[in-house]
């Protein structure tokens, strides 16, 4: 069965610059329109003719809004498949449209994401019922002692001290992480913040909760990009041989009980999720995940 299914590539891409949330002029349908358009020139794919499904993510947001900002490329009456998967959103929304074409249900569809956030940290909004995405976090959260301001930087905090005490990692090395991204930023015309910084600079920073600093946590950010994804056959009827990328393996997993059950705040952030979901994708492309993980 295997063998019969279809091999699926990415043949364009596209995205906006990422930008504050509340210090720029854009709807989330001006994003997305920007990103798509830019995926679409960059695969010379026709939406009007050619795309087949479109599956949009998205976490901040009224319902359907996936259709709104599609419908700002045009209106064909193609499935446009809503995500909503808090972090694991534009993942999702890819991982479906790439599995519509190696089932051979589609030839050639669209995966588009976009956010427009709010200013300050994360929040809520349905106070009348259980999170269904935080409620079991949270109480586990409280087990290892009082959550301290925002609640994602207590999460990868905790997990970030778990790591300390089992492995001897020192807070320099998470800090070398943040220096690293920074460094990357300056030559991302994309990114929001553009500003290099030194170790000292990074560790100095406030702290926001032990070991991290501001400079180590990610901000809020509104956006969007696009991905052009279809079967072998299309890319080559197209002649897109020389820009298309393979997606060997995709993979998903969900929370497994050991996430709560085991008292690792790194199980509890998707550490054993994480690893059996890459040592599937490993597996699927046909590489042993122990070779790679060796050289990590």
């Amino acid at each position: 069965m295997q063998k019969n299914q279809n091999r699926v590539f990415v043949v364009g891409n596209g995205m906006t610059k990422f930008y504050r949330p509340g210090k720029h002029g854009y709807e989330y349908t001006d994003l997305a329109n920007i990103a798509m358009k830019r995926a679409l020139n960059d695969s010379k794919v026709s939406f009007e003719t050619e795309i087949e499904s479109v599956y949009v993510g998205w976490v901040y947001g009224d319902s359907c809004a996936g259709q709104k900002a599609v419908y700002t490329c045009g209106m064909t009456g193609v499935p446009i498949i809503n995500v909503n998967n808090n972090c694991s959103t534009g993942s999702t929304a890819l991982y479906l449209a790439h599995n519509s074409i190696k089932g051979g249900e589609n030839e050639c569809v669209m995966a588009l994401g976009f956010e427009k956030m709010f200013t300050g940290s994360l929040k809520t909004f349905f106070d009348d019922r259980v999170n269904p995405s935080m409620d079991i976090f949270m109480k586990n959260m409280e087990l290892r002692g009082p959550i301290k301001g925002p609640y994602a930087p207590n999460l990868f905090g905790n997990a970030g001290r778990e790591h300390m005490e089992k492995y001897g990692t020192k807070a320099e090395h998470f800090g070398k992480i943040a220096w690293k991204n920074h460094k990357h930023s300056v030559n991302n015309p994309y990114s929001q913040f553009r500003d290099e910084y030194t170790l000292e600079q990074i560790m100095g920073s406030t702290k926001i909760y032990e070991p991290l600093t501001k400079l180590q946590c990610c901000p809020t950010s509104d956006g969007a990009a696009c991905a052009i994804v279809c079967s072998e056959a299309f890319m080559l009827k197209h002649g897109l041989q020389d820009q298309a990328v393979e997606i060997k393996s995709i993979g998903m997993k969900t929370d497994f009980r050991s996430t709560f059950d085991t008292n690792s705040s790194i199980n509890l952030i998707g550490g054993d999720m994480s690893k059996k979901c890459a040592q599937m994708v490993y597996e699927k492309a046909g590489i042993k995940y122990e070779d790679i993980a060796s050289k990590v």
